[in-house]
């Protein structure tokens, strides 16, 4: 009956080993799980991630403008990160030609500006129906800077194709992109064309359309192509001459050049989407991010923006931040990666490089995510070990202690030489009955007591 327990029990110590152990396996992966679900409304704070308005004033604070009609707005500080006043910072909300920050902060970096492309029937095939232009023509060659000039002045779809297929196509730009607003955090961001263009499911929020400008901004390049007010542009070629002619092409950005200090960044509209902007601005040394998505109005968009620019700036030490715009999360190691260099794949500014710029422009120091993960799974793999250490021990000693009960000794002394007996020894008879109970103990899963 005791080998029949020692069976039932060692399975058991197993079980709850193993459960320990799948348990730190569930508890690694839960967070990553929770964090997909939850991260869209919880990313630079919880409050971004509440409806209506989120402000925090302090004693003297500026009432926010009173007719904000937008059905998502943000403004912050682009040096500190800090959002000074939000409303529903993460809802998602059709982009129209604003997400053409995310496609220049993606590709920009990838080719020097003085490059020239011979554009094909191909690359100008497939623009959405109504999409605006800046009159790119097929069969003659533009430099790279004419074409972004197409896409920051005139939001030139026709622009925006030629450049994604130098870059591999539609498609592997748009997985780039989305691959880009992932390590920016902007995980309320869903791509499906490179140029803004509504398509069913394209979507992103004020938050995110504000982290790709304050990304953007990094670049020297990106900052002169937003800042442009008027440039010319190729055009055909002159029936006459056989010359190549030229026109003039200006920022739709209606607040740039009117609104003081403003610095770009891009406005949009579509039917689906309404009127979108982001917009940046500097003033006495600080740098504000603006972001109006949807107001009742096309125009608004521009007033209202600038409403709360004007807050921003007023509001200055006057209000607690409500939130936070994140970091770009740091690139994962490829094979080989010494660690001591940036990956081949990090975007870097072109043309005049970092040195013009101002000190929060400037490419961060980019920080990775918290080892909770790793750790977790490295307690796992440790249980994991601990429980078949356990297991093979506890079955060792019950062996061991089978061994020593069941084993027949040779009983010495006066009428007891050459028999067998279990319990007692010619050296010590108590001895023997000390390790017995200890045995006994054993195959029935207790630990002895003292007296034992």
């Amino acid at each position: 009956m005791q080998s029949k327990r020692v069976q039932q029990k060692t399975p058991s110590v197993a079980r709850i080993a193993a459960a320990s152990a799948a348990a730190l396996v569930l508890a690694a992966g839960a967070p990553a799980a929770l964090a997909q679900d939850t991260a869209s409304s919880t990313v630079g704070g919880e409050r971004l991630g509440r409806p209506d308005v989120q402000v925090e004033p302090l004693a003297g604070a500026p009432k926010l403008p009173s007719e904000l009609t937008g059905r998502s707005w943000l403004v912050a500080d682009a040096g500190t990160g800090e959002v000074l006043a939000a409303r529903n910072a993460h809802q998602p909300l059709p982009p129209a030609s604003t997400l053409k920050m995310l496609f220049a902060d993606t590709v920009l970096p990838k080719f020097d500006r003085s490059l020239e492309h011979q554009v094909t029937a191909d690359d100008l095939a497939n623009l959405g129906v109504g999409s605006s232009l800046v009159g790119v023509k097929e069969n003659l060659p533009y430099r790279v800077e004419d074409l972004w000039r197409g896409v920051f002045l005139s939001s030139g779809n026709d622009a925006v194709h030629v450049l994604a297929h130098m870059n591999g196509g539609v498609q592997q730009t748009v997985d780039e992109m989305q691959a880009r607003a992932q390590s920016l955090q902007a995980r309320d961001t869903k791509v499906i064309s490179p140029d803004g263009y509504d398509m069913d499911g394209q979507v992103t929020s004020a938050y995110d359309l504000t982290l790709f400008a304050r990304a953007g901004l990094r670049n020297a390049d990106f900052r002169s192509y937003c800042s442009t007010r008027t440039a010319p542009f190729p055009g055909g070629l002159d029936k006459t001459t056989g010359q190549r002619t030229t026109y003039d092409i200006a920022n739709t950005d209606r607040l740039l050049g009117k609104y003081p200090g403003l610095i770009g960044v891009k406005n949009g509209y579509t039917t689906n989407a309404g009127a979108t902007f982001t917009g940046a601005a500097e003033r006495n040394g600080r740098t504000l991010l603006v972001t109006v998505m949807h107001p009742a109005a096309q125009g608004k968009v521009y007033d209202e923006a600038a409403s709360l620019l004007d807050w921003g700036f007023a509001a200055a030490g006057k209000v607690q931040p409500v939130g936070q715009l994140v970091d770009e999360l740091a690139p994962k190691p490829t094979a080989g990666d010494s660690g001591g260099s940036p990956s081949a794949g990090s975007p870097e500014p072109t043309g005049e490089g970092d040195a013009g710029l101002p000190p929060w422009s400037r490419p961060p120091v980019i920080h990775g995510a918290s080892g909770v993960a790793p750790a977790l799974w490295s307690g796992a793999a440790l249980a994991t070990v601990l429980a078949v250490w356990l297991t093979a021990r506890t079955a060792a000693r019950r062996r061991t202690a089978r061994t020593a009960l069941m084993a027949p000794t040779l009983v010495g002394g006066p009428g007891g030489a050459g028999r067998t007996s279990i319990g007692s020894t010619g050296v010590g008879g108590r001895s023997h009955r000390r390790l017995a109970r200890r045995a006994r103990s054993l195959l029935h899963g207790r630990r002895p007591s003292r007296d034992d």
